[in-house]
């Protein structure tokens, strides 16, 4: 469901990108040599737009704290087995990719709402919807409701866009290679990891619980990852989110899972900085994307 559309009768969306920074919103890389795999990284997104950053009550920093820093340079070298990358520039705070586009909390907007989201998702309540009102530490981003016509103009010109690309880039992988496989790259704060069953996880592998791609692939990718010394864990607390659940569809050729990293392998969570254990860990995700790209060119999944 494209909002903007619904509401385009009501509230026109600009023709042009309202955001000079943005001109260019994400980045697509395709080597020659394609496989099936592409890795997204949704959330790593840093260019803030003066304009948005007027609206909002928070410093920089803090307006960050949303953000899985760094998680597109760890997927960097991917691309040189035949995966292909998407990368959002955009920051989550802004606008969240990785929600669906009726996930708006209408109390955010002093303007009436023309046409109801469909649900009041519990993300929403949290204020962690399409719109985020809050960044990760729990604070309210805006010093001032919004124009609805506001929450038209990020979705029609970000996260429409962004999913049109996506759902290109995949349906080509099918269409010319016969399956594709979308890895979404994400972190997480370490006291989340830290709350996981059994004691804190460097990596949550989510596949909505079986739904989104077959069991090869995420035995495939723990396997790998646990053999490097890593403590792997599935589906608790994070399953998959709307991209995994969007485009994970076994039957259909198109298979998505999301993986989870402990912010704590790679940078300090406050500065928000590398710390000496990224290079070494950006080699990992190198051989693992490198993994995936084997067992899909194999035909394995």
């Amino acid at each position: 469901m494209n909002v903007w559309r619904t509401l385009d009768a009501v509230i026109k969306p600009s023709r042009h990108m309202p955001w000079p920074e943005l001109e260019r919103a994400f980045t697509t890389v395709t080597p020659s040599a394609e496989t099936p795999v592409l890795f997204a990284s949704p959330h790593s997104g840093r260019c803030y737009p003066k304009a948005f950053k007027a609206l909002s009550a928070l410093d920089a920093q803090t307006l960050r704290m949303s953000e899985d820093a760094w998680v597109d340079e760890l997927f960097a070298g991917v691309t040189c087995y035949g995966a292909s990358q998407l990368c959002a520039h955009f920051p989550r705070a802004m606008v969240d990719v990785n929600r669906a586009p009726d996930e708006l909390d209408t109390d955010m907007y002093y303007d009436h709402c023309p046409a109801p989201p469909r649900r009041k998702s519990a993300r929403v309540m949290a204020g962690l919807g399409v719109i985020p009102r809050m960044v990760a530490a729990g604070r309210p981003i805006y010093v001032q409701k919004l124009s609805y016509s506001e929450a038209v103009e990020r979705l029609h010109h970000l996260h429409t866009p962004y999913h049109e690309t996506l759902a290109a880039l995949l349906n080509h992988k099918v269409k010319t290679l016969g399956s594709a496989i979308l890895i979404d790259c994400h972190s997480m704060p370490s006291s989340c990891a830290q709350t996981c069953p059994g004691g804190s996880a460097d990596f949550i592998l989510g596949d909505g619980h079986g739904r989104t791609c077959r069991p090869g692939l995420i035995a495939r990718v723990e396997h790998v990852l646990t053999a490097m010394g890593y403590r792997v864990m599935r589906n608790t607390p994070y399953s998959g989110g709307y991209t995994t659940l969007r485009y994970g569809q076994p039957a259909e050729g198109f298979e998505a899972l999301q993986i989870e990293i402990n912010r704590d392998l790679y940078m300090d969570e406050t500065s928000l900085q590398k710390t000496s254990r990224f290079t070494p860990l950006r080699r990992d995700m190198q051989r693992l994307g490198k993994a995936i790209c084997e067992y899909a060119r194999a035909g394995l999944h």
